[in-house]
């Protein structure tokens, strides 16, 4: 996409969600719910990083968080989570990316600047292991958004979202924080929620 002629929500949405489509792929290496061939050493934002490369993997990934771009572009987006569930699709972990974007921000975004605060948070994830508890090997994933407001049903981006069923949690979660930012126009925050120790 030619981010020189986005307007500035346009640039910040376009870092946004590449920087969402490696991160994922980053976290879903991390849970070691693939093999790992299914991912390949690449170098992104000037950090050493997994990406997925096995072609339905990488679609995926690629699609849900290119998904968002519209979305991300109008504010519409509070937080993209990938969540782990176990056979009963009861979620077991969450990362959850919680953002906010400066809808009034009208200069030429500094991408470098941004790029610069977003690369803490791929340094941040490879040494996030040890905060994660061990999946069940029969469980599934998958990426899902939270929206401040649902987009109008006309719009045919909205139409390729459908209502989650994910299961809650009775108890208030567990949050571990791993990385926060507020590098106008953007914040971002990543934190890890797991069930409450009394969860039934």
């Amino acid at each position: 996409m030619d981010r020189k002629n986005q307007t500035p929500q346009g640039q910040i949405a376009q870092v946004i969600v590449d920087f969402l489509e490696v991160a994922v792929s980053c976290v879903v290496f991390l849970k070691g719910f693939y093999h790992p061939r299914a991912f390949e050493r690449r170098r992104y934002m000037n950090v050493v990083v997994q990406k997925a490369v096995h072609p339905q993997l990488a679609g995926y990934i690629h699609s849900a968080t290119s998904g968002l771009f519209p979305f991300i572009q109008k504010g519409l987006v509070e937080r993209v989570l990938v969540i782990f569930y176990d056979k009963a699709h009861v979620p077991v972990e969450k990362f959850v990316f919680k953002l906010a974007v400066n809808q009034s921000y009208g200069s030429k975004i500094e991408e470098a600047n941004l790029e610069f605060a977003l690369r803490a948070f791929l340094i941040k994830l490879t040494v996030a292991e040890p905060l994660t508890r061990s999946l069940p090997s029969d469980g599934s994933w998958e990426i899902t958004a939270y929206f401040r407001s649902l987009p109008p049903d006309g719009e045919k981006e909205a139409q390729l979202w459908i209502p989650t069923d994910t299961k809650q949690w009775m108890q208030p979660p567990q949050i571990t924080p791993i990385k926060s930012m507020s590098c106008d126009p953007v914040k971002m925050q990543l934190y890890l929620e797991q069930p409450s120790p009394t969860e039934p």
